[in-house]
Order: structure tokens, then C-alpha cells, then sequence
């Protein structure tokens, strides 16, 4: 099964972008007819029907429907400083959409090593993702954002950051996470967060977090986080 991912739906209609429509109709050739099976990307599937096309424009009539599995919905936000390399960074936004995650925040921070990001290009990594993996809900990519706001601003039910003090007192991240509650996880550079970072996440109800004997990279500790969240 392919899937397609469509956000213009309305009086039963799917509308596709030029891009997604250049895909459709240029590189896999589809023609009016045929039949697709997409998503808004806000948990919904549909099967479709396509009306009409030209290389910058597509449109489909919807026949079916259907809300993705609720169990599939994920409650976790990772708020992750980008990785140097950026290509690492998408790693983890790939998996973590495969996996499910609800959002993500890249957060500069004051080892940060890498202080901007491209939006649209990282908003293809997760659409892309989504598609691959037969997911129906887009994660939220928030722009990127100071570490103090984000602390500051945190809502979450559940709010931890993981650090890698070993001489510091830390609950094992296990230990604290519960299912259906909504989760914020703190990750760091690879320099780690700053003991005013840390103690700043205290002050405001964060609880630190131990994510094993291992010293992992960035990338690494937010796919373990999304994976503990999911099998919670």
C-alpha cells in the first residue's frame, strides 16, 4: 500500500499541493480513476478516487473515511537541541514519526552546536515519514525555540530532562513515564545541558532523568525516548 498525504480537504474533495501532485501524476503516473488511499496528516485516512490532474494539480473524490487506530496517538513531545550534523538530526525525526511522537521542539541551548534549523526542509522529513510508515498523524514541528522558554512555557502532565551528571541524584526515566498522559522530555547538545539549565528545568517541576548506563548521542537518546514512550 502507498500513501499520500493531502491537508486541502473540503465538500468531499482532496485537493493536492503542486508537489504532492507532480509525485502523483508525473513520477508514478497515476491517471483519473484510479484509486489512492491518503491522509491529512491529522489522524484521518481516506480512500479516494482521482477526478483530474495536471503536473501542478490534482484532485480527488473521497469515498471511505476512517479514523487511525486511537491506540497509535501518541502523548510525547521531545524538546531536542539539533544536532551539528544536521542529517543526524532528520535521523531522529524519521524514526520518532515511525515510531509516533506527538511533537517536537528544537531547542538552542547554551552548548548548543547548531543555532538555526530549516523548517520546511525538516516538515519533509516528517511527512515523508509519515507516508513511509502508513501513520495518519503529522507530529508538530515547533520552530526553534529557547531553552528557558520552553521550560518556562511547559505544560505537560509529565516533564523530565535527561542529563548526564553520573554523581547526581536521577530517577530512571522508566520509572517515570505513564501511559496516556502527556509527556515533555529535555535533550541536550552533545556538551550536554548547563547546571543552570538544569537547575532552571528543577525550579519549574522538571524531574531529572536517567536514560540508562550508556552516554548516547543526541539523536540516539531522543529515539530511546520515543521508543520507552511508546511501549509504556
Amino acid at each position: 500500500m502507498q500513501l499520500f498525504f493531502c491537508q486541502n480537504i473540503s465538500n468531499g474533495l482532496a485537493y493536492f499541493d503542486e508537489e504532492e501532485s507532480r509525485h502523483l501524476l508525473s513520477v508514478l503516473r497515476h491517471k483519473a480513476g484510479d484509486t489512492l488511499r491518503i491522509t491529512d496528516g491529522r489522524g484521518n485516512f481516506y480512500d479516494v478516487i482521482l477526478e483530474e490532474g495536471g503536473k501542478k494539480k490534482a484532485v480527488a473524490k473521497i469515498v471511505k473515511q476512517e479514523a487511525e487506530n486511537a491506540a497509535l496517538h501518541s502523548t510525547l513531545h521531545i524538546a531536542m537541541a539539533p544536532t551539528k550534523q544536521i542529517e543526524r538530526f532528520e535521523w531522529f525525526l524519521e524514526k520518532a514519526t515511525e515510531i509516533g511522537i506527538a511533537s517536537i521542539t528544537p531547542i538552542l541551548c547554551a552548548r548548543s552546536e547548531r543555532k538555526q534549523i530549516r523548517h520546511d526542509r525538516l516538515e519533509k522529513v516528517l511527512v515523508s515519514a509519515m507516508k513511509q510508515s502508513l501513520r495518519a498523524t503529522l507530529p508538530a514541528l515547533q520552530e526553534i525555540t529557547p531553552f528557558s522558554a520552553v521550560v518556562k512555557n511547559a505544560s505537560e502532565e509529565i516533564r523530565c530532562i535527561a542529563w548526564c551528571d553520573e554523581h547526581s541524584p536521577r530517577t530512571q526515566l522508566t520509572d517515570v513515564l505513564q501511559s496516556g498522559k502527556s509527556t515533555l522530555v529535555l535533550i541536550g547538545p552533545e556538551g550536554d545541558f548547563s547546571p543552570e539549565e538544569v537547575a532552571l528545568a528543577e525550579a519549574h517541576g522538571f524531574i531529572p532523568v536517567s536514560l540508562g548506563e550508556a552516554r548516547l548521542r543526541t539523536e540516539t537518546a531522543g529515539l530511546y525516548v520515543a521508543v520507552k514512550a511508546a511501549i509504556v
